[in-house]
């Protein structure tokens, strides 16, 4: 057995079955001790969120925590320290300052709070059927100010402007050049709109049984082998994915 890079989405992709969060947890628990496994949380929560979660769920101490949808890592969650080489990539074109006030011009847009904003991103309250018309309108006035940013809407609801280079997916890329693994040896699981940028490569992608719409309608339109749509929910799909990419041996009871 090989070591493998496990990269996940929170809420409802690792939690939302408590028993089967627990099955997975002993699982990943078990071979990063034995096989030096990498454990990573890629979750659209801020900081102080994660914590808040940490309180409620029991998780496993990740070696690194990518959160605001991909916009800060921090190899010590404990701490507030984020990534100062990631930072110093995202910060290139970006101006947050010119895209608050460009939002302003929009009234269906309606500032997160402040705990949810960073300083690589800027969150929105954004309902499903004003986004059909206020995002392409966004976008335009952004690009006509000379600013290239990342939308990505997502669970209906939630409008993340993100800088160009940032998202989880990038977030992970930066990761695994860092730590030097490749596709084959990575697996990523998610279940909305704000995970679409993990599965965007060749690691091996696990979509949970309970994914939201938007992510299901993109796996419809993107069926590769190395993308696997989970019948089970939550932590149960993520160990169903496990088991179909190989990624457990029989001994992990897994198979």
């Amino acid at each position: 057995m090989k070591p493998f890079l496990f990269v996940t989405d929170l809420d409802n992709t690792l939690v939302g079955d408590d028993r089967a969060l627990e099955t997975l947890n002993q699982k990943l628990h078990k071979h990063r001790q034995e096989y030096g496994t990498k454990i990573v949380y890629a979750t659209g929560r801020s900081l102080y969120l994660y914590r808040q979660l940490t309180t409620q769920k029991q998780l496993l101490q990740p070696d690194a925590l990518l959160t605001s949808v991909g916009t800060e890592i921090y190899f010590n969650p404990t701490t507030h320290t984020v990534d100062v080489e990631w930072a110093q990539m995202l910060s290139q074109g970006w101006d947050r300052e010119k895209i608050v006030a460009t939002g302003r011009n929009f009234a269906d847009l309606v500032l997160q709070p402040k705990s949810e904003q960073n300083s690589f991103k800027v969150s929105y309250y954004l309902t499903d059927r004003a986004a059909v018309k206020v995002i392409p309108r966004f976008k335009s006035s952004l690009s006509d100010k000379g600013l290239n940013v990342k939308f990505i809407y997502s669970a209906g609801k939630d409008l993340d402007v993100l800088p160009s280079q940032g998202d989880k997916g990038l977030a992970l890329q930066f990761l695994r050049q860092k730590w030097k693994v490749n596709a084959q040896q990575t697996s990523v699981c998610g279940d909305s709109g704000n995970d679409i940028a993990l599965f965007t490569r060749q690691e091996r992608g696990i979509i949970v049984g309970n994914a939201k719409p938007e992510l299901r309608q993109w796996y419809r339109e993107n069926q590769t082998d190395y993308r696997y749509l989970a019948t089970a929910h939550y932590a149960g799909g993520i160990l169903e994915g496990l088991k179909h990419f190989n990624f457990f041996t029989s001994s992990d009871g897994s198979k």
